[in-house]
């Protein structure tokens, strides 16, 4: 059978809390009834394998087709479980990898090409992960972040002048209005 861990991913600090999750999975091999002699709850279990996989072979496929062209089809997420967990990290903003497991005996191979053709499948999917972010946050973060390096360029001025020329001058970047408050009231007025 196949096995997920979904481990849920925080980081919280004063400004913005950042939120992830990490999908690892292994997917059980597609099942063959004749090879492996399967009966009973076995075989139901087997066939069950099998369709989950074909369910997610089809949602790859119709993603890798999506990322070629600009025109996107139906995504059959909700055709079997494993599709409808992982729909995030197949097509959604998310960073997806892949990793494939093949034999070099003789005897597997159909398996091993069939693995082949599914891992060529997903190479072709194209994602791009971008943060979600609260655009006031984001306007808070940036602000900061530029207020901080307007006081490190103060202080790298100030390092450089005469005594007399620093207590001369205005104490703020502003000519001598609050730097912060002129920022968020919209700048010179």
């Amino acid at each position: 059978s196949h096995a997920i861990l979904t481990l849920h991913i925080r980081k919280t600090s004063t400004q913005s809390t950042l939120a992830s999750q990490l999908h690892l999975v292994d997917l059980a091999g597609s099942e063959r009834a004749s090879s492996t002699g399967a009966e009973g709850e076995t075989l139901m279990e087997g066939a069950n394998i099998n369709k989950s996989l074909t369910t997610l072979g089809m949602c790859l496929s119709r993603l890798a087709e999506a990322s070629g062209s600009q025109k996107a089809g139906h995504v059959p997420y909700r055709d079997s479980q494993l599709t409808w967990i992982l729909n995030d990290s197949l097509g959604g903003n998310s960073k997806t990898a892949m990793l494939a497991n093949i034999s070099p005996a003789s005897i597997n191979l159909d398996e091993t090409l069939s693995t082949l053709r599914f891992a060529s499948t997903v190479k072709k999917i194209k994602t791009s992960a971008v943060v979600n972010e609260d655009p006031q946050q984001r306007l808070i973060r940036t602000l900061r972040e530029e207020i901080e390096e307007i006081k490190k360029r103060i202080a790298t001025l100030e390092a450089g002048l005469p005594e007399e020329e620093i207590e001369d001058r205005p104490s703020t970047a502003m000519g001598g209005r609050d730097a912060d408050a002129s920022i968020f009231t919209g700048g010179d007025e």
